[in-house]
């Protein structure tokens, strides 16, 4: 049965659909992977179509939408592996249907107080849903007081978090641009390490 991984954050910019491409890159080294656009920005339509088009390895995508979700994941629940789903922005009905069929909700965080408090939504969300929930701190710098504050504010509120961090690379944004991960694009670079080593801790929490 699939393990079904919703990208969720409401924030613009927090890096949403590229770790969710990325993320079912680097399961699909060792399971079958669907991934799934339901964002109206449709920006993973688009890397998909630059991947079809320079002959990347297939990869099983749909864009389902609104009323197709719950249908299209019914589907492929039954099959083996894992679903990441990449979601709509807004915290509204669609959003929170999505959650509702998910079995863990990851919510990419940039290491800014801005980016935290934006996030709230969605914690809210999936916390209404009963659906576990992790931050996926995203986008890295190397060395930043702010990020100190932000990781002492979640020890605060002993939020959930993926120990597995992802830096600010650019390593993400020039795999992304010619329709592959990054563990495709640059196997044996930093950034594919930190990517399996995050794909190897969702399949520990899928029990894979």
């Amino acid at each position: 049965m699939a393990f079904v991984i919703a990208v969720a954050q409401q924030k613009g910019g927090a890096g949403k659909s590229t770790l969710a491409a990325n993320l079912a890159i680097a399961l699909g080294e060792g399971a079958p992977v669907t991934l799934l656009d339901t964002d109206p920005q449709q920006s993973l339509a688009r890397w998909h179509a630059i991947r079809v088009a320079q002959g990347h390895a297939p990869l099983r995508f749909d864009t389902p939408s609104g009323w197709r979700v719950p249908g299209a994941l019914d589907g492929l629940r039954r099959g083996p592996g894992f679903v990441v789903l990449d979601t709509p922005p807004q915290v509204d009905t669609d959003a929170k249907q999505m959650l509702r069929a998910a079995d863990l909700v990851l919510i990419p965080l940039q290491p800014s107080l801005p980016d935290l408090w934006a996030s709230e939504a969605t914690v809210a969300l999936a916390e209404g849903e009963r659906k576990p929930w992790r931050y996926v701190l995203n986008r890295v710098p190397p060395q930043s007081r702010v990020a100190d504050v932000v990781l002492e504010e979640l020890s605060r509120r002993k939020a959930p978090v993926l120990e597995e961090r992802l830096g600010n690379r650019a390593a993400y944004a020039t795999a992304f641009a010619t329709g592959q991960g990054v563990t495709e694009a640059q196997p044996r670079s930093a950034a594919a390490s930190e990517l399996r080593a995050l794909a190897s801790s969702i399949r520990g929490l899928a029990g894979q």
